[in-house]
């Protein structure tokens, strides 16, 4: 596997990024070390809502949740597919392994995120940029896109977020080729109006600093005469069980996790799966399963006509 890293300095500098959070807020939250979040998480290190059928492990669940999204972009068998967003690279190994992708590429602004693909994962098919997508100009357009988790950090608090939204959406559209699809999973606003949106300043402040939740309907607004809307799923029920999941994995291992993080971190992180559960479960946080397919666009007058 090719680590790329001549674009690190994007982990500490806006550069060519217009919108959305920083790489010192990513790494707040990412990177407070491999060893202390793999304590939460399950076995293939995924950090995004996991996908339930009855029955199913957390482990199951998850391994449901990435063959859902490959699925949901035709990529088995695929030349080329990029992973927004990639984690600790489950996805991407998935993809080259059990969709036989030919390359996948995954981009990420977390360096412990980074290392630990670079440590994990050697198939030659599998390519990580520590880079932010707003950087990143790709070889040859791709098949499909997938972005687990990572929507939520596109648009800060104070941005106008249909534009940011926008931005992102453009440029999916030219990482793509005709025809390609997306599919994107995020965290959303659901049952909580609009001015009372960040009124929890404990997720604002000291969980996801920076960041801001999207509404469905800014969604669908910046993708227009971009993408086509296939589908929509709202699995905030599953985000239930996921970060039950999470804070019953930490908590089993409180005496490890404090060899690892002092009190304050230990106790910030079970309190996010805790208040974020409810929040899931009473439907003032969703969780969004969206599908896009590229338009391909000719310009007639002052207006866009999709063939």
């Amino acid at each position: 596997m090719i680590i790329e890293t001549e674009n690190a300095a994007s982990t500490t500098t806006r550069q060519g990024a217009q919108y959305g959070v920083s790489a010192e807020a990513i790494q707040y939250h990412y990177d407070i070390g491999n060893e202390f979040l793999a304590l939460a998480q399950e076995g293939g290190r995924n950090y995004s809502c996991a996908m339930y059928q009855d029955g199913d492990t957390h482990e199951q669940a998850q391994i449901r949740k990435l063959d859902y999204h490959i699925d949901q972009i035709r990529a088995r068998g695929a030349e080329r597919v990029l992973d927004i967003g990639c984690g600790w690279g489950a996805l991407v190994n998935r993809l080259a392994i059990e969709a036989d992708v030919d390359k996948v590429v995954g981009l990420t602004l977390s360096k412990e995120q980074l290392k630990f693909i670079g440590d994990t994962y050697q198939h030659p098919g599998i390519d990580v940029h520590l880079q932010n997508w707003q950087d990143y100009q790709p070889e040859e357009p791709f098949d499909g896109i997938i972005s687990l988790g990572a929507f939520e950090h596109f648009a800060k608090i104070d941005e106008d977020k249909v534009e940011a939204y926008r931005h992102y959406f453009k440029k999916c559209h030219e990482f793509l080729k005709p025809g390609g699809r997306m599919s994107l999973q995020t965290m959303g606003y659901g049952d909580v109006p609009r001015d009372r949106q960040h009124s929890d300043l404990f997720i604002a402040r000291e969980v996801f600093p920076e960041s801001d939740l999207p509404y469905l309907a800014d969604i669908v607004r910046a993708s227009e005469m971009l993408f086509e809307v296939e589908l929509v799923r709202n699995d905030r029920k599953d985000y239930v069980k996921t970060m039950r999941s999470w804070f019953e994995n930490l908590r089993a291992n409180r005496e490890e996790a404090l060899k690892l993080a002092p009190l304050d971190v230990v106790t910030r992180y079970e309190r996010m799966y805790r208040t974020m559960s409810y929040s899931f479960d009473l439907g003032a946080f969703t969780l969004y399963r969206i599908t896009f397919r590229r338009i391909e666009q000719t310009r007639i007058g002052d207006g866009y006509h999709a063939g």
